[in-house]
């Protein structure tokens, strides 16, 4: 027996030992006493001995008052229940039309919420759309200063190209460093209000946007209070939802649920204010600086007209000395050529008078005499001298005035041409430039 409960799972060893019988095992068995024990549960409750008589009939008596008992209880619970349905059926029906009734409420409230969200939604979409179109006026008004400024950039560095002694810092130059400074203010003051006129847009529609999320709850909300206001008991898409009765701790209550639409709106309404408020100042931003950048654009043009009034009228004078100059200069020359003339002349008579006394110089002994042919021959040739001292002296001053004057006249060439360098960059460079200078509808942004 041992030998055939052995489970076999591979295919045994041979064995070398013969086989044997194995002792039997002994098993010991528990007895069935104790408290906890099943031992005597069958005989449990019963008398071992007969009933009495009397003990018989109490047994019966008492199973007829049982009943009777029984059915008074019934009787007066199937009393209780037929009068509770029917205070329930009415109880639920007054309950189910109150119900009704709140519902029809809570969708007017949800209606006229829906109603104003819907218009504030549509107030801040258009409001939105007029934001952007000024928006847009102050980006073509930012990119239409680029041609002032490029303008004055250009002239203040054609006024740096002028020639001494022209290179001075005058009104002209004043007027286009104004020029330039008040357009960069306004271009700093342009993309600042940009900046803010994205922001607001990006506010106006963010507040859109929970409007609409709130439109499109209160909707959903509307659909499924309609539906269920079409429930009655008699509706035949109706069933049981045993756990729909729990109360939901994130719910929100009548209060809070106005008071956020109403925050909604009152925020949505305050920054459609500031955007109107805004668009209110981009407009007086951009006529203020379309207003001021054309009076500084009159400005440096009379600035412009008035230099080269200047410069016209200090060339021409320039011009008038350079003839009165040429002239004088005509005049000196001649005046040195006289001289040199005069000047030569006086050397044969001197030629002459130092070759007597040179002869006389030659006498002999006595006859080597002071007398008064000698004494008039010195003084004729001191004379002499004295007259070419004086007339080279002249001529050395009649060459230094033409010297000075050869020195004026190239001045005055310089400065003429100097004026008429000057007069072109005004003129043909700068005022001619001038000319294509913005409007001020461009300014403004409207173009």
């Amino acid at each position: 027996m041992a030998q055939t409960d052995v489970l076999l799972t591979q295919q045994p060893a041979p064995q070398t030992v013969p086989p044997c019988a194995l002792p039997p095992k002994e098993y010991e068995v528990a007895c069935n006493t104790g408290v906890h024990t099943s031992s005597g549960l069958a005989t449990t409750g019963f008398r071992t001995a007969k009933y009495l008589a009397d003990e018989w009939f109490q047994n019966c008596y008492a199973r007829y008052h049982q009943a009777l008992a029984d059915r008074d209880t019934s009787e007066r619970q199937r009393h209780e229940s037929r009068q509770l349905a029917a205070e329930t059926e009415a109880l639920a029906e007054r309950t189910q039309q109150d119900s009704t009734r709140r519902l029809g409420e809570r969708l007017q409230d949800a209606h006229c919420w829906k109603s104003e969200l819907q218009q504030e939604v549509d107030a801040l979409a258009a409001e939105t759309d007029l934001l952007q179109a000024q928006k847009q006026r102050l980006e073509c008004a930012l990119d239409a200063t680029s041609l002032p400024f490029s303008m004055a950039s250009d002239q203040l560095q054609c006024c740096e190209r002028r020639q001494h002694p022209d290179l001075v810092r005058d009104h002209v130059e004043m007027e286009l460093l104004k020029e330039a400074e008040l357009i960069r203010n306004i271009q700093q003051l342009l993309k600042r209000t940009i900046l803010q006129a994205v922001d607001q847009t990006r506010l106006n529609r963010e507040h859109k946007e929970t409007c609409e999320r709130d439109w499109s709850d209160k909707v959903e909300a509307y659909n499924i209070d309609e539906t269920c206001c079409g429930y009655h008991s008699q509706s035949t898409e109706v069933q049981l939802h045993p756990h729909s009765a729990a109360f939901e701790e994130s719910a929100s209550t009548p209060e809070t649920w106005a008071h956020f639409t109403r925050d909604n709106l009152l925020r949505a309404e305050r920054e459609r204010q500031a955007s109107a408020n805004l668009r209110t100042l981009i407009d007086a931003i951009l006529r203020d600086t379309a207003e001021d950048l054309r009076l500084q654009c009159d400005a440096v043009n009379l600035a412009f007209a008035s230099r080269c009034e200047e410069l016209e009228d200090a060339r021409q004078k320039l011009q008038y000395h350079l003839q009165k100059t040429l002239r004088e200069i005509t005049d000196q020359e001649q005046q040195a050529a006289a001289l040199k003339q005069a000047i030569k002349d006086k050397e044969a008579p001197l030629r002459v008078a130092q070759s007597r006394l040179y002869q006389r110089s030659q006498r002999p002994n006595v006859e080597l005499c002071r007398d008064a042919a000698q004494l008039r021959l010195l003084s004729e040739v001191e004379e002499l001298n004295l007259s070419l001292s004086l007339l080279r002296e002249k001529l050395q001053e009649a060459q230094q005035a033409l010297h000075n004057l050869e020195d004026t006249r190239m001045c005055l060439e310089k400065d003429i041409a100097v004026k008429t360098n000057s007069l072109f960059v005004d003129r043909r460079k700068c005022m001619a430039h001038r000319t294509r200078y913005p409007t001020v509808l461009q300014l403004a942004g409207f173009q």
